[in-house]
């Protein structure tokens, strides 16, 4: 981390910071404001704080958009987990860390101790930039240098739902194989009202899964999965992960 300055930023640190970002201001004041934290700013209106909403709302619209658009095998609700940890105060913190932007925040003393730079000034930093960015040139280059950032943390994220949950993961496969959709039929229920338990097998067009149980319907349903994607070599039958809730 660079030491903290109480000086305007100057032309070559906006310069190299801007080829970081892979994007040239139009105005590059809006840059230097987005650089700016309020313990260096003559009043807080003269901070990044108020690019900091605009790029959380901004930043939250282009990873929906791209769920939707890459992933049309995700339910609603996994669309949702995903996106709530790729928009997370701990990713974007990363994301500034790990390309360098934090190097070029303008900081009051102290603020980047032995510790590092505090998380929710790392996360504020990139959000802040990013709405820079979109008031500097629009919607489109800002999503541009977003999913530059995010598409690798969005991928991650995906590919451990899909790991997670059973369900999805069948409902991929048996789409891509044989164009239907997993059909689960509840075959039997034992226990007193406050403690039954789900008999579940799960059908694919003609095919039928062994059955399984579970606490819940929910429960008996991601197992049932399990097992149909053991039938079909693709889990390992000692497989310890613990399926998601849908």
């Amino acid at each position: 981390m660079a030491p903290a300055q109480e000086q305007d930023m100057d032309k070559a640190a906006l310069d190299e910071c801007q080829d970081l970002l892979g994007y040239r201001f139009n105005d590059v004041a809006m840059l230097a404001k987005a650089l700016t934290h309020s313990s260096v700013a003559s009043t807080r209106l003269e901070s990044n704080e108020r690019l900091e909403f605009l790029g959380d709302a901004v930043l939250g619209l282009v990873v929906c958009g791209e769920l939707f658009a890459a992933h049309d095998d995700l339910l609603e609700g996994e669309m949702t987990k995903i996106k709530s940890l790729v928009v997370s105060r701990e990713v974007c913190a990363e994301i500034t860390e790990e390309s360098g932007l934090g190097d070029f925040l303008l900081l009051g003393k102290g603020m980047a101790g032995g510790g590092g730079l505090p998380r929710s000034v790392a996360a504020a930093a990139f959000e802040a930039v990013i709405g820079a960015v979109y008031c500097d040139g629009g919607f489109e280059p800002a999503r541009q240098y977003i999913l530059g950032m995010v598409r690798p943390k969005i991928e991650d994220a995906v590919a451990d739902e899909h790991k997670r949950n059973y369900k999805s993961m069948l409902q991929q496969v048996a789409q891509r194989r044989w164009g239907a959709t997993p059909e689960y039929q509840l075959l039997d229920e034992k226990g007193p009202d406050h403690s039954k338990c789900f008999e579940i097998a799960v059908f694919v067009g003609s095919k039928c899964f062994p059955s399984a149980w579970g606490m819940n319907k929910k429960e008996a349903e991601q197992s049932a999965a399990r097992r149909a994607l053991v039938a079909m070599d693709l889990v390992d039958d000692d497989e310890e992960d613990e399926p998601a809730d849908e």
